[in-house]
């Protein structure tokens, strides 16, 4: 299947080396490009792609407000965001509004290439940099806010699944740390998705922050 994807960046050289890396590439096609926040939340609802790559800075609406409003449609469109600055402060607000994955622009073409088709697959990701970025967000906070009744639900192994994967840990990671086979934590990780209303790992991330669960310091 086909992965469809809309550019939103108003820098053309931006676009046109990743459509380049896209048109050479089997199984993605750029099926729309945007210059602003609302063409590309306009593309969005008209093409229903399945992947919007989208810039933080455009003229007008910016990424984050259009982010907000693509993922909030309910078309199944994810949103990977690029910046140009590994510290921009609007990381943290891109992934609340629903960023499925964010990257810096200075990344090599195919390594946004496999983000693309990462998203796409239902999965989520952030760049190393930027996961500083995010941590920095809570480390600025007094107290954490207390755990969502929702966390109620979940298993002690579940949660024990959730803190390894709010610290950044893949499901190869988590299996290795809690001694378990790689396909029975990603079906730890499946049920949290589904138990706790989210729908993929950055979402995770932020919750695990959120409810004092992993902190900066440990």
């Amino acid at each position: 299947m086909t992965i469809r994807v809309v550019l939103a960046d108003d820098q053309a050289l931006v676009r046109a080396g990743l459509r380049m890396v896209i048109d050479h590439s089997s199984g993605i096609d750029v099926v729309g490009e945007a210059t602003t926040g609302i063409q590309a939340v306009a593309l969005a609802r008209e093409l229903r792609p399945d992947v919007v790559v989208m810039d933080i800075r455009m003229p007008g609406m910016d990424g984050i407000e259009a982010t907000q409003m693509v993922t909030a449609d309910s078309t199944g469109t994810r949103v990977l965001v690029l910046t140009t600055f590994d510290d921009d402060t609007n990381v943290y607000a891109a992934l609340r509004a629903g960023a499925s994955g964010f990257l810096v622009k200075d990344m090599a073409l195919e390594d946004i290439l496999t983000a693309v088709r990462v998203v796409a697959a239902g999965d989520a990701l952030i760049a190393p940099n930027i996961t500083r970025r995010l941590i920095a967000e809570f480390a600025g906070r007094p107290e954490p806010a207390p755990p969502p009744a929702r966390l109620m639900c979940v298993t002690a192994r579940e949660r024990e699944v959730l803190v390894l994967v709010g610290r950044g840990m893949s499901n190869a990671e988590v299996a290795d740390r809690l001694h378990i086979s790689p396909g029975t934590a990603k079906t730890h990780v499946a049920s949290l998705l589904s138990k706790l209303g989210v729908r993929d790992r950055v979402k995770l991330v932020i919750l695990a922050y959120e409810a004092g669960l992993v902190s900066p310091s440990r």
